[in-house]
């Protein structure tokens, strides 16, 4: 009995045994990891030359037009200034003025408005003319007429309409002269008149004032 449990002992070992080397036979042996080698890409060091900035050539001057290629300059003529003054005084007094005056300055005066320029006198202020002529003709048409036509001045009578006529006077200065009142003269007047307009205007304004 005990031999054969030996014997039988011995068969299932060797049978185990049998089992074990096919088992191993059949296990892929493990491969050792292989290390890669990674390959270095040796650089080449680029020695970068510096661009050279070209400097520009100084510009060489012009040789001088030789003094015979000049051309001569022709002389310009003066430009004649309109008398301006000489404009102003040929303004007709309305109080005196004839008919045929009035047709020979003021362009297409008709000869009814001749008429009506003489039916009003005598004027006293620039105010009267403009209420009598506005009877026949508009406001444009009186401004027009007044660039040839004024009313006499009185230095210490006249309104600040009529003062207004004189140039370079307006309606500030037209105030102070009727303060300044009484002149008794022209020559009170104008001496007062001087300290506010130019010595042109003055002379101008000196042909405006009644007798």
């Amino acid at each position: 009995m005990i031999y054969k449990l030996t014997h039988l002992t011995k068969f299932t070992l060797l049978t185990l045994f049998a089992l074990i080397l096919i088992g191993c036979a059949s296990t892929p042996q493990a491969t050792e990891p292989v290390a890669a080698t990674e390959s270095v890409a040796a650089t080449e060091s680029v020695t970068i030359s510096p661009t050279s900035t070209p400097v520009p050539a100084a510009d060489t001057p012009a040789d001088p037009a030789p003094a015979d290629a000049v051309e001569p300059t022709t002389a310009v003529e003066p430009t004649a200034v309109p008398d301006v003054v000489t404009s102003a005084i040929s303004k007709l007094n309305l109080n005196t003025a004839t008919g045929d005056e009035y047709q020979a300055l003021i362009p297409d005066f008709s000869d009814r408005m001749v008429r009506e320029f003489l039916e009003y006198r005598p004027y006293i202020s620039i105010q009267q003319f403009r209420q009598e002529m506005g009877k026949y003709v508009d406001d444009a048409q009186i401004a027009e007429y007044e660039l040839y036509v004024f009313v006499p001045v009185d230095v210490d009578e006249s309104d600040a309409a009529t003062l207004m006529q004189l140039p370079g006077v307006d309606e500030a200065i037209a105030a102070e002269l009727m303060a300044a009142r009484p002149y008794g003269s022209h020559e009170a007047f104008l001496a007062k008149l001087a300290t506010y307009v130019t010595e042109g205007d003055l002379a101008i304004a000196a042909t405006y004032l009644a007798p």
